[in-house]
């Protein structure tokens, strides 16, 4: 505490320091919003001369190459090797994944990227077949005589798991391609402190080498190993030549600083709030609530120093999203004992009665009850993935437990049920799939079957046609049996 104390007199010491040419550089611009600018631009070393433009005035010295005197063995050179284009990179072998390694054939990177950004997968079915599509080891997209933008892709579908709130398989798929690249540091840095792994982030920053870190999380990590003085001294050095902006000077400096831990001031958050600044803010006795923020912050309500309600919430809304394995938001439920009633309190209070109903095999007031809890709250196709296995194939029950329980298990298009005729809405001509661009055929077809959501099922009916087309019937199945079951999986059956 004595070396936090004495910042004071050592902020004075970096007036004096002189400002190197690269901290004039900007921060580059995150791939989504959120992601907090951790990293300074690289130095250009290159030209921007490119083969095809006029010479530049120093080619004629530049063109002049050393000649060998002698025919003597020269000194060994290492040169590190690429680790090949990351749009390859992947977690899953197409065929665990279902499709095929040459998906991205013919399409232009650019606009599949920009595409499977903006495609919606609300469905579960269409939330497991995106999870797929983004954690596939596929072929890179590329196209004869058009640059080859590599990365975009893979940026691309980490971007997008990050939106979803899947920290861990976006980790996974940063680490398939190699933590090097400062935009993959980038993003393994905030999953980290997104997480509430601190000194994890700080260990990937010193371990990557090639990194220049921006100034706030450089100042972030050397508090957090304990140089609270260096990082005193980097504030006040970063504050006065203006590399920092005044709200982050103030947010750092109440970070540093014991001096205004029992004070009563309280920060207003940035518009823009990123992991490192949400992080700071817990961090200075100050957290902010993360209903508000993009839903990858939910991760940091999963902890298991947060509370109980917290981390309901949190698990509730990643698995609407996708992120967050039923069976984990099954054992969150029955965590602890309900501490009130209504709304998240009710669910897991119906959760763990169904729990009991389902050891005895009494189901006839637990099933109906927390259906009608969670069908209120717009989760009943949570319900379902969470329990519709452990349910009979029959129920001798009386007749609506007995619907719910064939209406949870078709949902999860589990056997033993009776076969389910689709809406007649979704029937559509079959097609003729493309002989390239198939992957942004498919996300075509997934945001057709989105439209189902909005009440177009005639779109959607295309949509389910164009996966079949594309060799992907078991998807295609699943999307109809559920689009079918919506009106009811919505209430009471």
């Amino acid at each position: 505490m004595t070396e936090r104390r004495t910042f004071a007199a050592l902020l004075a010491l970096t007036l004096a320091l002189p400002a190197p040419a690269a901290l004039a550089q900007g921060q580059p611009l995150s791939a989504s919003d959120w992601l907090s600018g951790s990293v300074r631009g690289p130095q250009r070393e290159t030209s921007a001369w490119r083969p095809g433009d006029p010479p530049p005035p120093e080619q004629g010295a530049m063109s002049r190459q050393p000649v060998a005197v002698s025919g003597d063995v020269g000194p060994v050179l290492v040169t590190r090797l690429d680790q090949g284009n990351p749009d390859g990179a992947g977690t899953m072998t197409p065929r665990r994944a279902g499709l095929p390694a040459d998906l991205w054939a013919g399409s232009d990177p650019a606009e599949l990227s920009a595409l499977l950004l903006r495609t919606p997968a609300r469905l579960q079915s269409m939330q497991a077949l995106m999870r797929r599509v983004l954690s596939a080891q596929l072929a890179p997209p590329q196209i004869d005589g058009a640059p080859d933008p590599q990365g975009r892709l893979f940026m691309a579908r980490v971007d997008r798991l990050l939106d979803m709130g899947a920290l861990d398989e976006a980790q996974a798929l940063l680490l398939a391609a190699g933590p090097g690249d400062p935009e993959i540091f980038r993003r393994l840095f905030d999953i980290a402190l997104l997480e509430g792994d601190e000194h994890r982030a700080c260990r990937i920053m010193n371990n990557t080498p090639g990194i220049a870190p921006s100034f706030p999380a450089r100042i972030f990590c050397l508090a957090q190993t304990g140089d609270w003085a260096a990082a005193a001294i980097s504030l006040h050095g970063a504050e006065s030549l203006g590399l920092i902006d005044e709200r982050q000077a103030i947010l750092l400096t109440h970070f540093l600083d014991d001096a205004f831990v029992d004070g009563e001031e309280t920060l207003e958050p940035a518009e823009r709030m990123t992991p490192l600044e949400f992080r700071i803010h817990e961090a200075i006795g100050q957290p902010l609530p993360t209903v508000t923020l993009p839903v990858a912050f939910a991760q940091s309500d999963l902890r298991l120093n947060s509370g109980f309600k917290a981390r309901l919430e949190a698990a509730e809304r990643l698995a609407r999203s996708g992120a967050l394995r039923p069976s984990t938001l099954r054992s969150i439920y029955g965590e602890q004992r309900p501490a009130a009633s209504g709304g998240v309190w009710e669910r897991a209070s119906a959760m763990r009665t169904l729990e009991a109903g389902l050891q005895s095999g009494e189901l006839a007031q637990a099933l109906p009850r927390a259906f009608d809890e969670f069908a209120a709250a717009g989760m009943a196709d949570l319900l379902a993935a969470m329990v519709a296995a452990d349910l009979p194939d029959h129920y001798p029950g009386d007749a609506r437990t007995a619907e719910i329980v064939t209406l949870l298990r078709q949902w999860r298009g589990l056997t033993g049920t009776a076969a389910l005729e689709p809406a007649p809405e979704l029937a559509a001509e079959a097609v003729e799939p493309p002989e390239t661009q198939r992957g942004e055929a498919l996300l075509l077809a997934m945001a057709d079957i989105d439209a189902a959501l909005e009440g177009d099922l005639a779109r959607a009916g295309r949509g389910i046609a164009m996966l079949r087309a594309l060799g992907l019937p078991e998807d295609a199945r699943r999307a109809e049996i559920q689009i079918t079951l919506l009106p009811r999986i919505a209430g009471a059956p």
